[in-house]
């Protein structure tokens, strides 16, 4: 019998990796204008670094999984190989002497981000009984987390002091280390061991799955459809002033992180019920700060209500997917693939509104409707088989 009360050490390696990656693929924010000047570019351009790391995680991500698992290699094995790649790419991204050099750097860390992320759901499903997974998980994306809150601050910290590319060097550095921690630490899977690719591949047949797969692509959207044009809209919306904004996101990360380790401890024992709830949670949150006007405790109410679910709703995402298929590296990459999408449709959605002319708050209904239609999603398939139930003889 598992010992509910303890997780592997390896958990919280996992939960390092993927607070390094995800650092880097968003310490940009936190640096543009360094960046611009550096590189005598515009900021639109320095944006696009995100974009490009994106891109890689969701093209990228799963062909080089496929390629890995068509030669047999484990995965603790590939994990150990694509961190390297990856440290090799923020080498290069470091002392990056152009902004071409940079942007093909950042795309390389994407594509092996995006891998390493599947693989690393995949060991920590592997590291634990089926019952635990769900903690399991949220503690290794306590790590995603931790980026916004004090990964991200931390490179813009670095960069203020002592230049971008000490931060680059910094999460170099981090990364280097967990790779290293991943090729001593982690248990070293036998060649082969994985199921096999063709097993993989019939999983992607599972219709539970791709419905998993767009519910979590839909809360990932109405998310970052609000939460990528949260400041103009606390600052011109609202009313805050510009120097409260940081400490509103430092809450907004707090309560991600409550939301994540609370909906960690149920998931695996109410994964429906913690989709539903949550996703209801974000309509009513995304509509109520729509509709807030000037009143400042609805609104930071409503911005706190989304920090406790929208990618808080991560641990019952992955168990859901992991209850309709074999958690496999092909699965969790694609997943990863998916949420990424989600990431850049909403964040697109949410700008093509407000240059539409609809105004700065038409973000937060683009996201209410996706996170309606995310909540759909999930209803839908309970009230289909309570029908059927109903309508089969006795």
């Amino acid at each position: 019998m598992t010992d509910r009360s303890k997780l592997p050490p390896t958990v919280y390696l996992l939960g390092l990796t993927i607070f390094s990656l995800v650092t880097a693929e968003f310490m940009v924010a936190g640096m543009m204008p360094a960046l611009a000047q550096a590189f005598s570019v515009s900021l639109a351009q320095v944006g696009n670094l995100i974009a490009f790391y994106a891109l890689g995680m969701a093209l990228g991500g799963p062909p080089v999984t496929v390629l890995l698992l068509s030669r047999g290699i484990s995965n603790q094995r590939a994990l150990v190989g694509l961190l390297a790649v990856y440290v090799v790419a923020s080498v290069l991204a470091a002392i990056a002497p152009t902004y071409t050099v940079l942007a093909l750097a950042r795309i390389v860390m994407g594509v092996s981000s995006a891998a390493c992320i599947g693989l690393c759901m995949t060991l920590c499903a592997g590291l634990v009984a089926a019952q635990d997974r769900g903690r399991a998980i949220s503690v290794v994306l306590a790590g995603l987390m931790l980026s916004p809150v004090a990964g991200v601050p931390m490179t813009a910290w670095v960069e203020h002091h002592y230049g971008w590319r000490a931060s680059a060097w910094l999460v170099a550095g981090l990364a280097l280390v967990c790779t290293v921690l991943a090729a001593t630490r982690l248990p070293a899977g036998k060649a082969g061991s994985e199921p096999a690719l063709a097993r993989q591949w019939a999983a992607l047949k599972s219709r539970s799955l791709w419905a998993a797969y767009v519910t979590s692509g839909l809360i990932i959207g109405a998310t970052f459809a609000a939460f990528s044009y949260c400041t103009p809209i606390l600052i011109e919306e609202v009313g805050i002033a510009p120097g409260n904004v940081a400490p509103l996101l430092a809450l907004y990360g707090v309560a991600n992180l409550m939301g994540n380790m609370l909906i960690g401890r149920i998931a695996d024992s109410h994964t429906f019920m913690a989709l539903r709830v949550g996703l209801a949670v974000m309509v009513l949150a995304l509509a109520g700060f729509a509709l807030s006007g000037a009143h400042h405790w609805l609104s930071l109410g409503c911005f706190i209500a989304l920090g406790l679910t929208g990618v808080a709703l991560n641990p019952a995402m992955v168990a859901r997917v992991m209850k309709a298929a074999e958690p496999s590296a092909l699965v969790n990459t694609l997943h990863t693939s998916v949420i990424t999408a989600g990431l850049a449709l909403g964040s697109w959605a949410g700008g093509s509104v407000i240059e539409a002319g609809y105004g700065l708050r038409a973000p937060l209904w683009v996201g209410a409707g996706m996170a309606l239609v995310g909540l759909l999603s999930v209803m839908l398939p309970s009230i289909a088989s309570r029908t059927a139930a109903v309508a089969t003889p006795s």
